[in-house]
């Protein structure tokens, strides 16, 4: 009898020990998974934070300060080439005006050896300054200057100045050029002056 009571004392320690093993076993696997847990919630907020956008006002101001800079980049480079066109157009007036010059100075030199001759024959000094008239004029012609011809000539209000009209002319000469007061030139057939001239009315 006393056995069979031992035995069943030791069969309840045996089953108490059990169910503190089992219970240990359980709060062990609770609180593995409550760490578990802990660690994903803590990843997810971190993987939160990490794709949480950024602040929308800094965006922005960051694009702000990059329209500014390229703004000032363009003003700068704006400033530079109307500086630089201006320098292109003030060093081709003033080219041109040495390529003018050089072409006259040989006309000049011809009038400077006309002066220095000392000839009275009137026959001579009109053959010479015709020589250098013509010499002129050829010069001009190189530069893109020609004469506007009025000799016989419709009257054209795009080429010539009308300063008089002379009646009874007759109606083959009505509206032609009668006479050339003073003479028109085109630069590169552009009309720089105008030709006066009386018209046949």
């Amino acid at each position: 009898m006393e056995e069979k009571e031992m035995n069943i004392d030791e069969q309840l320690k045996n089953a108490a020990n059990e169910q503190d093993t089992t219970s240990a076993e359980a709060e062990e696997n609770a609180a593995a998974e409550n760490a578990t847990d802990t660690n994903v919630t803590e990843e997810g907020a971190n993987t939160d934070e990490e794709s949480a956008p950024a602040d929308p006002l800094a965006e922005l101001q960051k694009q702000v300060d990059e329209l500014k800079e390229e703004m000032l980049y363009k003003q700068a480079e704006f400033e530079n080439y109307r500086k630089r066109t201006i320098k292109e157009k003030a060093d081709l007036i003033l080219g041109g005006g040495e390529k003018t010059i050089k072409e006259i100075l040989p006309v000049i030199d011809d009038f400077e050896r006309a002066l220095a001759d000392k000839t009275d024959d009137p026959v001579a000094i009109r053959e010479g300054m015709q020589l250098i008239f013509n010499k002129f004029i050829a010069t001009l012609e190189k530069m893109g200057v020609k004469k506007i011809e009025t000799e016989g000539a419709d009257f054209n209000v795009d080429f010539h100045e009308a300063i008089a009209l002379v009646p009874g002319m007759g109606d083959a000469m009505k509206g032609k050029v009668i006479d050339c007061t003073k003479t028109g030139y085109t630069l590169n057939d552009k009309v720089i002056r105008h030709a006066q001239v009386a018209v046949g009315q």
